[in-house]
């Protein structure tokens, strides 16, 4: 059978001892402050990125790979792994990146022909990334292409997620919303719990008053899904870790997890989210 090599991008936010354990290979996006630019993950950290977000008087932009990085990134594991290897790349959102458009474009400059699949995984941060850990376990295990490509789909169209944002000064930075709204959302300490549609697409769910209660209500509509389901989970935070430790044990006393991945949200969805923000994922088995 011939190799099976799992791509994704940074966005993903996959742990590093993770994406080196199970062999997944990474295209890094750039953030940008003012005239600094970064590749995401590699020249700078969540940390780093949080601490920027909280000083600097400059919003963060974020930009996709260029087609010429990801028309490099398929050669070197060609060379690597061989020309009959099988590559799933496994992306960002097309709704909230341009990642997947340039994925596909960098597949059109291959001078050679590969067995290349691009995912649209209308998913971000370890949404994705669950989807990408899901296709490379499978993948050594020995499963095979149309196998993964099937799973990955289920995944895909069953995943629910939530995000839980700590303040709404970050969407007012970006744009997402008007400062009055910023103003009067944080005198009444709301906090927006956001999704990601059917397409991929971020909208609002609910609006609830303090963290407790928006975490019970994430909970609460999480158990609607599950019911009495084996489930795998992720669990992500903005330079909130202790927030994100309490909701997985929370979650492992409420449901039957089968498995549970905790992450930092890098700088791509966490310029939007800022610092504080949490965030759960749940795929039924």
């Amino acid at each position: 059978m011939s190799p099976i090599v799992i791509v994704t991008d940074s966005a993903s936010d996959i742990d590093p001892a993770l994406i080196s354990q199970l062999g997944i290979e990474i295209v890094p996006l750039k953030v940008s402050f003012g005239d600094e630019t970064f590749l995401d993950g590699i020249t700078i950290r969540s940390t780093e990125f949080f601490e920027r977000l909280r000083t600097s008087d400059v919003f963060p932009r974020t930009s996709q790979p260029s087609p010429a990085e990801f028309s490099q990134k398929f050669k070197d594991i060609s060379e690597k792994h061989g020309a009959d290897v099988c590559i799933i790349a496994i992306l960002l959102s097309s709704q909230l990146s341009g990642t997947y458009q340039s994925a596909v474009i960098g597949k059109s400059m291959l001078e050679q022909e590969l067995d290349l699949t691009i995912i649209d995984s209308k998913k971000g941060a370890m949404f994705e990334g669950l989807l990408a850990i899901e296709a490379a376990k499978m993948a050594r295990a020995g499963r095979s292409k149309q196998q993964i490509l099937d799973e990955v789909d289920r995944m895909i169209q069953h995943m629910q997620n939530f995000f839980i944002l700590d303040t709404l000064e970050f969407l007012q930075k970006g744009g997402r919303i008007g400062r009055a709204s910023a103003f009067i959302g944080s005198l009444l300490n709301i906090k927006p719990i956001l999704s990601l549609d059917a397409n991929g697409a971020v909208y609002a769910f609910d609006k609830v008053r303090g963290n407790k209660k928006a975490v019970a209500r994430m909970v609460d509509e999480l158990k609607t899904y599950a019911a009495d389901a084996r489930v795998k989970v992720a669990i992500m935070h903005a330079n909130a870790l202790e927030e994100a430790k309490a909701l997985k044990e929370r979650v492992n006393q409420e449901f039957q997890v089968i498995e549970t991945y905790i992450s930092e949200i890098g700088p791509v969805i966490g310029a939007h989210i800022g610092p504080g923000g949490i965030a759960c994922a749940m795929v039924k088995e």
